[in-house]
């Protein structure tokens, strides 16, 4: 059996006449019946009723061409993949990105990546910093936009940006009476983060002062539009990544900001991968097409080539 003598039955199947069948198959009608028969006898059933008016396909003939569909369409991914192992800038690719990245910097690429690479299809997963890494370690995901560096010897990963922290507040705050501002010139109870899991979290901890220090409410966020709608309400002041101050969003909801001042108040972007990773053309192209659509208010790293 091979895969020639399934697209002969089920064009025999499809057609209900060996002529026709032959035909779509490119074959004469005796080529074409031989060889069903011999697959007939192979398998030690018949596949098809024959008479001259009509051909009728038996039971058992059905249930063997409904798997032979199925094996061919798996024979037409097996070659779909390798046709994008040939070509890397096609097929499919999943990217991972954490939920303080994701929303701010998928709509400054996911244009360019459709006209740079429109054989490519991207899905997208967002999810915290452990899951994806762990995805990306069992394959379960290609790439992963993070805020850390690669977690086991099996990842790598290409530096794309680094971007400054920014200290939100409302607009009436007395921080709003300084020129710039730094962690010392934050209250303790003032400052409001992400719940654990967060690498954004951890990050901003590590500006600030001890963690136990503040109040309970600092550790119930679960995403920076929670933590903003906080602040907005006036529950207090938070830290914002500079990507996620684009838009104007902040005056709108009557809040000021300040570019923090403190040392290490900024975290690098990585575009994490495997390193057996066979596309990595890709990831390159992918690296650079988020490069390229940039604000000023991060800092590009060297240019992917």
């Amino acid at each position: 059996m091979n895969l020639r003598d399934l697209d002969y039955i089920c064009a025999v199947a499809e057609h209900k006449h060996f002529g026709r069948a032959a035909e779509s198959c490119h074959v004469s009608q005796p080529t074409l019946s031989g060889q069903i028969k011999k697959l007939e006898a192979q398998l030690g059933v018949t596949l098809f009723e024959r008479s001259h008016k009509s051909i009728r396909v038996t039971d058992i003939g059905q249930d063997i061409i409904d798997i032979a569909h199925e094996a061919r369409d798996a024979a037409r991914r097996i070659k779909a993949v390798a046709a994008s192992a040939q070509d890397p800038l096609a097929g499919n690719i999943s990217l991972g990105l954490i939920p303080t990245i994701a929303p701010y910097l998928i709509p400054l690429f996911v244009g360019k990546l459709q006209t740079a690479m429109p054989k490519m299809s991207v899905a997208y997963r967002e999810d915290i910093t452990d899951r994806l890494n762990e995805a990306l370690m069992t394959g379960d995901l290609d790439v992963a936009v993070l805020a850390t560096p690669p977690e086991d010897q099996s990842l790598t990963a290409i530096e794309l940006y680094s971007e400054p922290f920014w200290l939100l507040f409302p607009e009436n705050h007395e921080l709003g009476e300084m020129k710039d501002a730094s962690m010392k010139d934050v209250k303790e109870d003032d400052i409001l983060l992400l719940t654990e899991g967060h690498c954004f979290r951890d990050q901003a901890l590590s500006i600030c002062r001890p963690a136990h220090k503040r109040r309970r409410q600092s550790l119930r966020a679960t995403s920076l539009e929670t933590l903003i709608n906080l602040v907005a309400s006036g529950q207090g002041v938070t830290l914002v990544p500079a990507l996620a101050m684009r838009g104007g969003w902040s005056g709108e909801l009557g809040l000021s900001s300040h570019e923090l001042t403190d040392k290490g108040a900024e975290r690098q972007i990585y575009l994490t991968y495997r390193r057996r990773f066979p596309r990595i053309e890709a990831v390159k192209r992918l690296a650079a097409l988020i490069q390229d659509g940039l604000p000023e208010s991060v800092v590009q790293n060297k240019r992917i080539s």
